[in-house]
């Protein structure tokens, strides 16, 4: 009998890190003259009522995988977003320093939001040049993507050949898929609030396994 060649299964390589990058849950509304609670010039408002939904779907989704370690920021609403996965699993979530969304400058605190909304002509400029630096203050593009891929390969190097999942932000999330892709730069932007995407990291080189998986949300 010939002997049969079968399609193969993808594993991760030797030595690689497995990471599931998570967006956390809906965030709190912007109001119009209302800033949202701030932490070292960052919006820090907690989850809206749907997003403290989405956790706890995520959680259940995830419940059954191992994980080595969670990961947060330091921005309140991924750790809310962490706290149900991590009271079923018994795991204390630890803050990785590079990971926090993008800086608004001038626009944190929910004013980003608005203008967006608005269709503002800075916004604009935004996303013609697909980078935050026109808005007074805000963080650079490259530097942005300089300190997410900081931060994602310091996680990889501490969990060789173990899955971690890692709560982030849609600009994180978004910053590693074009990273790893060679997309434009905001080609990622947007992934769903409680979604998944996995990101498989070996050495440098970051490898895209899934994104914006959204069904354990679909009961929402």
């Amino acid at each position: 009998m010939d002997k049969e060649y079968r399609q193969p299964v993808f594993t991760p390589p030797p030595g690689a890190a497995d990471l599931l990058l998570i967006r956390h849950g809906e965030s709190a509304p912007a109001r119009a003259g209302v800033d949202f609670p701030m932490k070292d010039g960052h919006g820090d408002p907690a989850l809206h009522p749907q997003g403290e939904r989405q956790a706890i779907a995520v959680s259940e989704r995830l419940k059954n995988d191992r994980f080595a370690a969670l990961y947060v920021t330091k921005l309140v609403r991924t750790h809310q977003t962490a706290a149900p996965l991590a009271a079923q699993i018994g795991m204390q979530p630890v803050e990785n320093p590079d990971l926090h969304e993008v800086h608004l400058g001038d626009w944190d605190g929910g004013l980003y939001r608005i203008k967006a909304a608005e269709g503002d002509p800075i916004y604009q400029q935004v996303t013609a040049t697909q980078d935050w630096s026109a808005i007074p203050g805000a963080e650079a593009r490259d530097a942005f993507f300089g300190r997410v891929r900081r931060g994602l390969m310091s996680i990889a190097r501490a969990h060789e050949n173990e899955r971690v999942a890692v709560f982030v932000h849609g600009g994180v999330i978004g910053a590693a898929m074009a990273m790893a892709t060679g997309s434009e730069p905001f080609a990622f932007l947007g992934a769903a609030n409680g979604s998944i995407s996995r990101m498989v990291i070996h050495g440098e080189r970051m490898i895209v396994r899934g994104f914006n998986e959204v069904s354990h949300l679909d009961h929402l």
